[in-house]
């Protein structure tokens, strides 16, 4: 999570931080246990609505965000935060 422009990190959860096995750094359990996380950080610094970016690897690997992306969409919905545009 960054402010508009892009420059300051508010807070910054991945998936291997949450899970311990390396096989589960990548999966939609993974994802929707880093949106919760990110999603309590916002709470307690006063942010209700996020605009959102999703990426995939590009270039010569998949254009395509991977299977953590819509758990990860559902789990910031479920929380009560708004959210504006999905880029």
């Amino acid at each position: 999570v960054t402010d508009l422009s892009g420059r300051e990190t508010i807070s910054r959860v991945t998936g291997g931080m949450k899970v311990k096995a390396d096989r589960d750094e990548s999966s939609p359990y993974a994802a929707m246990l880093a949106a919760q996380d990110v999603a309590v950080k916002c709470k307690e610094l006063g942010i209700n609505a996020l605009h959102i970016k999703l990426r995939a690897t590009g270039g010569n690997k998949t254009k395509t965000p991977g299977p953590g992306a819509q758990s990860a969409l559902r789990a910031l919905a479920r929380t009560g935060i708004k959210i504006g545009r999905i880029e």
